[in-house]
């Protein structure tokens, strides 16, 4: 189900005394279905069915209203670049996969607009129905498009499972690509040994996955990583970014389905996102996991919203 934007949601501080451009986000956003210009799309996936099923914290599925209010007082510094509110694709009870298929219409229309679409989840199940969107977008221009998703997060997500789950959409958007009849280039930088099964590391050496270790992402090794990073995106011509926010510390991410004992530091992060950005190939980005039940002082949400605006400013 779509819920239409609702202006509500995005009130701050106004700073009306200020000489000069003194907008924050609540100011820019454009609480309309997106049309005319071309700009970014904040879509809401408000589900966490995929985590229930993947017997985790439920709750992620008011994470996109928490990335709302953390985005909406923060300073902007787009320029004159629009930003569209288009709304939210809601669960509604166990149906994830008409949940997953009606953001994957969403996501075609956007690209077909022209826009750059943030994608708010929810779950990890959010990845698929992600995916999806760009697939139908792609299939539509011909041709074999050379389609790299980049995943930052504590866990391949490369599961087997009876019905789809947070755990399962990297394996289902490897056989989307074999039924494409595309290659599956996926990367997934900060994965945690411990939280992922000899078996899962097995699958990923089949699927020729790029990995990279969250013990090997600390800040000394930085050059190495954006290394690794550059030598997967060079023959891509499209880039899928999706970050789970339990890539990051706990510390700095409470708020999520499964905490990070290590995890990966913001910088490290943020510099993965500018050469992302930087790379000119970055079509789509989804953020996953946010679960504000569990978020100790919205830092959570408030990481999530920092990581939005570097993307899009």
């Amino acid at each position: 189900m779509w819920v239409k934007p609702d202006p509500a949601r995005w009130q701050g501080r106004v700073d009306s005394e200020e000489a000069g451009d003194a907008r924050r986000w609540h100011q820019q956003i454009r609480c309309e279905v997106p049309s005319g210009q071309a700009g970014v799309a904040l879509l809401g996936f408000a589900c966490d069915a995929g985590v229930k099923r993947n017997h985790g914290r439920p709750g992620a599925h008011k994470g996109p209203q928490a990335i709302r209010h953390a985005l909406a007082n923060l300073a902007w510094h787009g320029g004159e670049r629009v930003v569209w509110d288009a709304g939210d694709v809601v669960c509604e009870g166990d149906a994830l996969e008409a949940a997953q298929a009606e953001l994957a219409v969403m996501v075609d229309g956007l690209l077909t607009a022209g826009h750059f679409p943030v994608v708010m989840g929810g779950g990890h199940e959010v990845a698929f129905g992600t995916f999806s969107g760009l697939a139908r977008h792609l299939a539509n221009q011909g041709g074999t498009p050379k389609v790299g998703i980049l995943n930052l997060d504590a866990h391949f997500d490369l599961r087997l499972a009876r019905e789809a789950n947070s755990g399962t959409p990297f394996r289902q958007i490897a056989e989307s690509c074999v039924a494409h009849g595309w290659p599956f280039h996926y990367a997934c930088f900060g994965v945690a040994e411990p939280a992922n099964t000899a078996a899962l590391f097995a699958r990923a050496r089949e699927l020729d996955v790029t990995y990279r270790l969250d013990e090997d992402m600390g800040i000394a090794q930085l050059p190495d990583t954006l290394h690794q990073l550059s030598q997967f995106l060079a023959p891509l011509d499209h880039l899928y970014l999706t970050i789970d926010i339990d890539v990051l510390p706990a510390y700095q991410a409470p708020g999520v389905s499964a905490p990070a004992a290590r995890g990966v530091a913001l910088e490290v992060i943020e510099a993965i996102l500018d050469l992302a950005k930087a790379s000119d190939k970055l079509r789509i980005v989804d953020l996953a996991e946010l679960n504000p039940e569990f978020d100790i002082d919205h830092r959570t949400a408030k990481t999530a919203a920092r990581l939005i605006h570097r993307l899009t400013k």
